[in-house]
């Protein structure tokens, strides 16, 4: 039986350094786990424009199609601003995203317990959160035409269209659905069913998958900017929260905030499932590339970390071992290691992104 395959595409900025902490992790789990993948490393983003003039070649999109997960670092830098629309850096990442069919991106937002305090909000608040954001990734106003910038008149007129069909909603709400069978059973939709035509749609089709498939799931709606107020006011109230492509973008990096540190988040984008019954998957940190920091061993790889641990619980049905680098991750925060993005203690020093990479590994190799 060959080992499951996996495509990692560092990008830019700090893509790579946090991603050479993450091979350490693949590479403990092959020698210590008797887990070996079959790795393939290609470019995306600035660093595949800079070497072949697109941010995506056709040859790694044929790649990604093929393996069994994609791990992606960061893309995007100032140095590619000036850059046609159609070949920055992102649109490499939307062309994955879009081809690949990943409709349902999972974000969570968990508040380690020894981070509690980087939280702008009150610790009683965050403390213990975990909660999952399931954003609509592949249609929305992202996607939908007409699109542009156009002249009317006098003046230009920017033009971006809303578009949602009932597959596209019913395939991320079952998403959900089941995804809160795993946890604590309850689901919110995020609409704007009060001023959106799309959003009437959304909660109808929601509504109509849960009264059929998912009646034994907790279903509850509600309008996307007083989700955004709950969510800052008690966001223990919710598990896990499906909602659409802009919503989910903006939803998902508020509660990001809550938990301290954009370095510590991951997140996977899943679509539906290949012929070993796996679905097509990519998972990448929320982060960015954070150019003003690059190649300094500043950056956090944390979020890059649990992204690979997310690939073990959802790609290649590996949660135990999941959890074991999740707890690891903990344990090394819990001793009171930090990267310079963490830093809120008087008198602590900073590690280096090569040095928490170390630090995890070895405590991997103390849960043995």
């Amino acid at each position: 039986m060959s080992n499951p395959s996996l495509l990692i595409l560092p990008g830019d900025g700090i893509g790579p350094e946090v991603m050479a902490e993450v091979r350490k992790v693949i590479d403990w789990f092959g020698a210590k786990r008797d887990m070996a993948f079959d790795v393939s490393e290609d470019l995306v983003g600035g660093c595949a424009y800079d070497a072949h003039g697109t941010p995506l070649t056709d040859e790694t999109m044929a790649k990604a199609q093929e393996v069994d997960a994609v791990l992606l670092g960061a893309v995007g830098g100032p140095k590619y601003d000036t850059l046609d629309f159609s070949v920055k850096p992102e649109r490499g990442l939307l062309r994955l995203r879009k081809e690949m069919d990943l409709y349902a991106n999972l974000r969570p937002a968990q508040c380690f317990d020894a981070l509690a305090d980087f939280s702008s909000l009150k610790k009683d608040v965050v403390a213990g959160l975990d909660i999952m954001i399931i954003r609509e990734l592949t249609s929305g106003v992202y996607f939908g035409e007409p699109r542009g910038v156009f002249k009317e008149g006098n003046e230009r007129v920017g033009i971006n269209t809303q578009r949602y069909t009932e597959s596209e909603i019913a395939r991320v709400a079952r998403s959900a659905f089941e995804l809160a069978r795993k946890r604590g059973n309850k689901v919110c939709s995020m609409e704007k069913a009060n001023v959106m035509e799309s959003g009437v749609l959304w909660r109808d089709v929601v509504q109509e998958i849960h009264d059929a498939e998912y009646p034994d799931v907790e279903l509850s709606h509600m309008y996307a900017d007083a989700g955004a107020m709950q969510l800052t006011r008690w966001p223990k109230q919710f598990d896990v929260i499906v909602t659409d492509n802009l919503f989910g973008d903006l939803l998902s990096d508020l509660a990001a905030m809550l938990t301290g540190s954009l370095g510590m988040l991951p997140s996977a984008s899943l679509g539906a499932p290949m012929a070993n019954g796996r679905p097509k998957a990519l998972y990448e940190p929320v982060h960015g590339s954070a150019p003003d920091i690059a190649g300094t061993g500043k950056a956090n790889p944390i979020a890059c970390i649990l992204s690979f641990a997310m690939a073990l619980r959802y790609s290649f049905d590996k949660g135990d071992e999941a959890t074991r680098l999740e707890e690891a991750v903990n344990a090394v925060l819990a001793d009171g290691l930090r990267t310079a993005d963490l830093l809120g203690e008087d008198g602590v020093q900073p590690v280096s992104t090569a040095e928490m990479g170390d630090a995890i590994v070895a405590k991997l190799d103390a849960s043995l």
